[in-house]
């Protein structure tokens, strides 16, 4: 299985260091705090045992609560929730056909020395998957049970990200295997570590220009980079990217039926309840619905896909 294909490296000509403030184009009001972060993914699936042991076993997590339909997983000695699966029994695996929503979700391990050791833990159990070096971070790319995309990635630091004006570099070159896998040493695997988080989320979507409009104009978000072929990324505080959105499901794509395995929503965590209210209003504003949560907002992209926000408590 190949890796994602994120856009050209392009030369080296005109690169600067992207030091902090030096790239991005920020929306031309209001902007998402620096302190956003992005909470748990919710995804529907077709079997939840298989899920659920495809998550513990291949990937790392742990179960943190299971009911009969329904089970929450986190990184192992952490409460923070990264994951949470609902059954459909049936659900239409998202290999099928290409439709709107997700092209993949975006774990992020704590240091290059935990990647390298994820990555021995998959030859071990025998699962393939494809990579990519992208310049800000180092990825692999597999897929769950019902066809739905995960990436596992640790960031470059910071320092070592580059510039073409007020772009980010990234490209999607080969990876350092043999390095990673060196850098973890003779550890064995236990699972994913404590400061695992939610790192960014990649949509599918019908449009560049309206998701610019929703995503950087109403939601908030940095352009951080847009010299990828169909593609869009955004950011808040600087990172490289919070958000992928790209047009490569193709002109005929549409959002995923009731019964498709897909993304339900997804989440951010802002810093304070005055950011969300603020949020809540630029919304507004730009026309997009909002529907009061118990602890936050939803609002739904263009393209139907669930945008759900809280404020972040104590964590």
């Amino acid at each position: 299985m190949g890796a994602t294909n994120d856009g050209p490296h392009g030369d080296t000509e005109g690169v600067h260091p992207a030091t902090p403030g030096s790239y991005g184009l920020p929306p031309a009001g209001e902007r998402l705090p620096e302190a956003t972060r992005l909470g748990p993914v919710r995804l529907q699936v077709a079997d939840l045992d298989r899920s659920t042991m495809f998550y513990r076993d291949v990937l790392g997590l742990r179960v943190v609560t299971r009911t009969m339909r329904a089970a929450a997983l986190a990184p192992q000695d952490d409460d923070r929730i990264l994951i949470e699966l609902r059954e459909r029994r049936g659900a239409v695996p998202a290999t099928v056909r290409a439709h709107l929503g997700l092209f993949h979700f975006a774990i992020l391990v704590p240091t290059r020395a935990t990647l390298g050791g994820f990555v021995r833990h998959l030859s071990e159990v025998g699962e393939r998957a494809g990579a990519g070096d992208h310049l800000v971070s180092e990825a692999f790319y597999l897929t769950d049970p019902d066809g739905l995309g995960i990436e596992v990635y640790a960031d470059r630091p910071r320092e070592t990200w580059t510039r073409l004006g007020r772009e980010l570099r990234m490209a999607t070159d080969p990876v350092d295997v043999r390095g990673l896998v060196r850098e973890a040493g003779g550890a064995a695997w236990t699972g994913l570590p404590p400061g695992t988080v939610m790192g960014h989320v990649h949509l599918h979507v019908g449009d560049l220009a309206r998701a610019d409009a929703f995503y950087a104009e109403a939601v908030g978000f940095d352009r951080t980079t847009r010299r990828y072929p169909g593609a869009l990324f955004l950011a808040a505080g600087g990172y490289h990217h919070h958000l992928g959105t790209n047009t490569w499901a193709g002109p005929t794509a549409d959002p995923p039926r009731p019964d498709d395995a897909q993304l339900l929503a997804w989440t951010l965590e802002l810093p304070d309840a005055a950011s969300l209210g603020a949020l809540a209003a630029r919304l507004d504003a730009a026309g997009h619905p909002v529907t009061a949560l118990e602890d936050g907002i939803a609002v739904q992209d263009p393209w139907g896909t669930t945008l759900e926000v809280g404020v972040t408590l104590g964590r």
